[in-house]
């Protein structure tokens, strides 16, 4: 038996899949058993299995030991990001004679357009702030539009219509006269996604319907992975504040993940450290990530939110990503040095030096440094020491600069190292009072997964003058713990983490947006 398992356990199982490596860790209790650190493969699947079954292996367990399985994964947005994998979008706004001073997509790169397609549709209906309708919604029109949806082969549909927040029927309608012409499309409607504003939340209704396709897949492919290694529960998935939420949701919202990565290091430092305020840097095999961890949750950014290069209101953490990791490609060249933003990626064991390849990648400079030895270093012993002693000296000013960026005061913060490239860092940092270096700092993505709880969010309007303001704080926190429990919480364990008021003070209204939070433990 292995030395640190417990008797009669119930282990949670964190796996994060990234684009460079799949990390897992084996979890009972606050006590980390086991992890393992593998490849990401290009079909995901497989190295899902070898993930799972080694650290099955290294913990000495049985796989229905396993009572839960959490996974976080960059997938979707990585597939945005670099246009693959995206499926021709039908885009239906619904709001004439108003909201088409602009139109749908304004704005997105060209690239992304091409490969979602050029499928914009204007249809007349909508409401006003108030739920009053200033529009019936073009039955006609629609039906037209899901005849050519139908004809063109299109499989996924982002419905978006004025105030859909507060007239959610508008979207319904026009979602079940779009599936009346083809029961099996995916359609993602602008109420579910959340937000008030009309373009960003669109846009973030478009990203989501081009993603959905691919999540089921993915989804799948994770599925089969558990299943063949006999972990036959069914996985949760983080999103982008660290909570958790179960299949049937990821497959339907799949913009909610694409911040778990970042998300679930950050809060995996946290846990490791003890800290409830610093600031984290998670060093990967591709960039370095830094984010802000606030009472023990990642800092959401109080500016727009870019996906891909696409201006959205979806929550996101604050994050700056900077193009360094252990697989970034090193140019001394001309005797000068660049470093990144390309990377080896996932390919770091072949293409590397220090491993017979032919590129110089920051992993190589690490082993002729004597920071961590992997691979041959005598592949690199050739390489100048004045040379290294640079590339390692910019390396740490880029990491400094990036905290400067993130720091909110002059005062010096508390710096946690995580990631497996945080070999790269092995000295103390401006601008940090202390740098924090925890055992399993390698695999803290996968212990934020972890650990993470359900939540639940509202971001809605309310007119106070229907009920007064008590009744409607009452209604949206209701509507917030519905939310939770669907995605898989205890309601008994359900408690209120956030509640904020935001009065319409450029309208002569009594409506008020409110944005509720809510986490409870997995039921």
């Amino acid at each position: 038996m292995h030395k640190n398992k417990p008797e009669n356990p119930v282990f949670r199982l964190g796996i994060d899949v990234g684009g460079t490596n799949t990390d897992a860790a084996l979890m009972h209790g606050k006590a980390v058993i086991a992890t393992n650190k593998s490849a990401t493969t290009d079909d995901i699947g497989s190295g899902v299995v070898e993930a799972l079954s080694s650290i099955l292996e290294k913990a000495n367990i049985s796989s229905d030991e396993v009572s839960n399985l959490m996974i976080g994964t960059t997938q979707f947005i990585n597939a945005f990001i670099q246009r693959k994998h995206l499926a021709k979008t039908a885009i239906i706004r619904i709001g004439l004679p108003k909201s088409d001073g602009v139109p749908p997509a304004i704005g997105w790169p060209a690239d992304l357009l091409e490969a979602i397609g050029h499928h914009i549709y204007m249809v007349s209906g909508g409401s006003l702030y108030s739920g009053l309708e200033y529009a019936s919604l073009d039955v006609s029109e629609l039906e037209k539009i899901a005849k050519d949806i139908a004809h063109k082969g299109i499989n996924s549909v982002a419905i978006c219509s004025v105030f859909a927040p507060v007239r959610t029927d508008i979207e319904e309608r026009a979602a079940d006269i779009i599936k009346s012409h083809n029961p099996a499309i995916h359609i993602t409607q602008s109420a579910d996604i959340g937000g008030v504003g009309l373009i960003e939340r669109e846009n973030a209704t478009i990203v989501n319907a081009s993603m959905v396709p691919f999540a089921e897949m993915v989804v799948e492919s994770i599925q089969r992975a558990s299943r063949s290694v006999g972990v036959n529960i069914k996985p949760l998935f983080s999103q982008n504040d660290g909570t958790l939420i179960n299949e049937k949701y990821v497959r339907a919202f799949p913009i909610i993940t694409c911040s778990a990565g970042p998300t679930n290091s950050i809060r995996g430092a946290g846990f490791l450290t003890g800290e409830k305020d610093a600031v984290v840097v998670d060093v990967g095999g591709t960039t370095t990530d830094i984010g802000f961890l606030k009472n023990g949750f990642p800092r959401e950014t109080s500016s727009e939110s870019y996906v891909g290069g696409v201006r959205t209101n979806f929550r996101m953490p604050d994050v700056l990503s900077i193009g360094l990791g252990g697989g970034t490609v090193i140019d001394t060249a001309d005797d000068r040095i660049k470093i990144g933003p390309q990377s080896v990626g996932n390919h770091l064991q072949t293409e590397a030096k220090v491993f017979g390849g032919n590129t110089l990648t920051a992993t190589d400079f690490a082993v002729a440094g004597e920071k961590v030895d992997i691979g041959n270093p005598s592949l690199v012993a050739h390489l100048d020491r004045g040379l290294v002693d640079r590339v390692d000296s910019k390396i740490h000013n880029l990491i400094e600069e990036a905290i400067d960026q993130m720091r909110t005061s002059a005062q010096d913060v508390q710096v946690i190292m995580v990631g497996g490239g945080s070999v790269l860092v092995d000295r103390n940092l401006k601008g940090a009072a202390k740098t924090h270096r925890p055992k399993h700092a390698g695999v803290a993505n996968a212990i934020g997964a972890a650990i993470g709880q359900v939540g639940g969010r509202i971001d809605k309007l309310f007119d106070f003058a229907d009920g007064g303001r008590e009744e409607a704080l009452k209604r949206a926190k209701e509507a917030a713990i519905q939310k939770a429990v669907l995605a898989g919480a205890d309601h008994e364990t359900i408690e209120l983490i956030e509640i904020e008021e935001l009065p319409m003070t450029h309208m002569q209204t009594s409506a008020v947006r409110v944005k509720v939070n809510v986490v409870g433990d997995l039921a």
